[in-house]
């Protein structure tokens, strides 16, 4: 499902539903449908900030860790390879595929958060309602 967040502040924000969910419920608000009120917008745009530099740091060390396991993986790879008398670098030359980092809660949160901060300085309301 869709929601759609409207506004005469700017332009229409759709989103997955899941995504919407996780704005909606920092901002203690439904996702079937609701409004942030020209005089909300502020604390919104507080509290979403706030959000998306606590999961930046999150997501860092997340990577962090990915890699470090990514690195161990490989000396463990390259280790064994010796020991079976293989050259490690043979395998370098080959492509390596890596799976698409996920799309960070700073990325998907940013259309709205324009959205809000055009809403606070036009002063206009956000309304939203599920579209299927």
């Amino acid at each position: 499902m869709l929601v759609i967040f409207k506004s005469k502040a700017g332009g229409d924000i759709i989103m997955f539903e899941e995504n919407a969910k996780q704005i909606l419920d920092l901002l203690n608000k439904d996702t079937d449908k609701g409004i942030i009120t020209a005089e909300q917008t502020a604390d919104a745009i507080v509290k979403l900030e706030n959000e998306i530099e606590r999961r930046k740091m999150i997501e860092a060390q997340e990577k962090a860790e990915r890699e470090r396991i990514e690195k161990e993986e490989q000396e463990k790879k390259e280790k064994e390879e010796e020991e079976e008398g293989k050259d490690p670098k043979d395998d370098r030359k080959k492509e390596v595929t890596r799976p698409e980092p996920p799309v960070s809660f700073s990325a998907r949160t940013y259309p709205f958060m324009q959205l809000l901060k055009a809403a606070n300085k036009k002063k206009k309301d956000i309304y939203w309602g599920i579209q299927t």
